[in-house]
């Protein structure tokens, strides 16, 4: 399989024709929130496999193993398909949910979400990481375009 190791640093180069972009960019993924770096680095594999982001499975991939994330777990957790560990797997099944239905959960989903011990609070900060990522995928591609 060819990657374009390129990829990544086109949404760089993107986010420079905005003054603004990079440095927003920069802080809203680096904010303070509810969710543990190893829930928010499910978010991002889970989003970068539904995206089918070649560039950003192989960045979360390690960005995963630094987290502690075995190499197979990574792969169930790219799948939403996570037997090891409840919560994320609630979570991810979340998460790909709502990247697959344009961000927009069921009552069902949402009362999932919930009954896992996950607060409302929780709920926010999971949708603005997922679509924190999934502009970048957006800007990424559009990059090859200008």
């Amino acid at each position: 399989m060819f990657v374009n190791l390129e990829y990544g640093s086109q949404s760089v180069r993107l986010f420079r024709q905005n003054a603004n972009a990079l440095a927003d960019y920069l802080v809203l993924q680096n904010r303070k929130n509810t969710l543990t770096a190893r829930k928010r680095e499910v978010i991002n594999l889970v989003v970068s496999q539904v995206n089918e982001c070649a560039y950003c499975l192989i960045a979360h991939t390690v960005a995963g193993g630094l987290q502690g994330f075995t190499t197979e777990e990574i792969l169930l957790i790219r799948k939403a398909n996570i037997d090891f560990d409840t919560r994320l797997g609630t979570l991810a099944k979340f998460v790909k949910a709502t990247a697959i239905n344009s961000g927009l959960p069921d009552a069902a989903l949402v009362d999932y979400f919930l009954a896992a011990d996950y607060s409302e609070a929780h709920l926010i900060d999971m949708i603005l990481v997922k679509e924190i990522k999934r502009s970048v995928i957006t800007c990424t591609a559009l990059s090859f375009f200008l």
